[in-house]
């Protein structure tokens, strides 16, 4: 029985980077499925990008808080890439623009949290 209670854990342990890449694959997901139904699913891509542009919402929070400890330089391009999200997903709303880039954007930013963990 103690060894049942004390024993590894079956669920793995998270953390917060695993957490991040979770949840930019989750989305990313979503908008590559919903982009690629065009018009016959709208409401399912408008979700999906309003889940994008809250998640990079609070990454771009994040990063600007004086206690980030990323370089300035990486936290500059993550808040340029929020404000570049924030206007892609109107375009794409508004039927202006592809939803391609931002999938991009999110796959790359996935790369790096891979890349990241990898070397820790």
């Amino acid at each position: 029985m103690a060894k049942k209670a004390y024993g590894a854990s079956a669920t793995p342990v998270r953390t917060p980077r695993d957490t991040e890449y979770a949840a930019f694959a989750r989305i990313t997901q979503r908008i590559r499925s919903s982009a690629s139904k065009g018009t016959e699913d709208f409401a399912g891509l408008a979700r999906a990008l309003h889940d994008n542009r809250k998640l990079w919402t609070i990454l771009a929070t994040d990063v600007a808080g004086k206690t980030n400890g990323l370089p300035d330089q990486l936290r500059s391009q993550i808040i340029y890439l929020f404000g570049f999200v924030n206007l892609q997903s109107s375009k794409v709303l508004r039927g202006q623009a592809s939803a391609e880039p931002l999938i991009e954007i999110n796959t790359a930013i996935m790369r790096g949290l891979r890349q990241e963990a990898r070397s820790e």
